[in-house]
């Protein structure tokens, strides 16, 4: 029983298949989670547009479903996936792409 949080959503890691590259970070809701179930491909709900988001739709660059998976609360799903070109709405292939420079203080 995956776990929603108090806006409905729940985070997902997209990892991709074959290279177990850490490709973004986006948001399900019910719906998209099971629209991705359904036709294997990646859907989101946008937090900025308030709207259901198959990703690809516009750029082409779909993610294909491969498996999901829980973490051991779960609360946070793991997507692996292959993608069909750059995942990065910049052209890059990963969505992780800037260095930070200095680690914050620990506290």
């Amino acid at each position: 029983m995956i776990k929603f949080d108090d806006k409905g959503l729940v985070p997902a890691i997209i990892q991709d298949a074959k290279t177990g590259q850490v490709l973004m970070l986006g948001y399900m809701n019910e719906e998209s989670l099971r629209r991705t179930l359904a036709s294997n491909q990646v859907w989101f709900y946008s937090r900025s547009r308030q709207e259901l988001w198959h990703k690809g739709a516009t750029s082409g660059s779909y993610l294909h479903l491969r498996s999901i998976t829980a973490d051991c609360d779960e609360d946070a799903l793991l997507l692996r996936v292959e993608p069909a070109g750059p995942v990065c709405h910049t052209g890059q292939q990963s969505c992780f792409f800037n260095s930070v420079e200095e680690p914050p203080p620990v506290t």
